[in-house]
């Protein structure tokens, strides 16, 4: 399995509504929190360790 790193979602705008929504009304420290847990839900339904490398380091390269 490889890393998509194109457009995959059919509605990204609507997707980033509902992150932002998700993130509404929690502190910083929550708002980190979530989406640490969020990262790790989905890092496990990819389960592939060099695809999670390879988008490890693609993060990495954009911070």
């Amino acid at each position: 399995m490889a890393l998509v790193t194109k457009p995959n979602i059919a509605d990204a705008d609507g997707f980033y509504a509902k992150l932002l929504a998700t993130h509404r009304g929690l502190t910083e420290a929550q708002s980190h929190a979530l989406n640490a847990r969020l990262v790790l839900i989905l890092a496990n339904h990819v389960g592939d360790d060099k695809v999670l490398e390879t988008a490890l380091a693609l993060a990495r390269d954009g911070a």
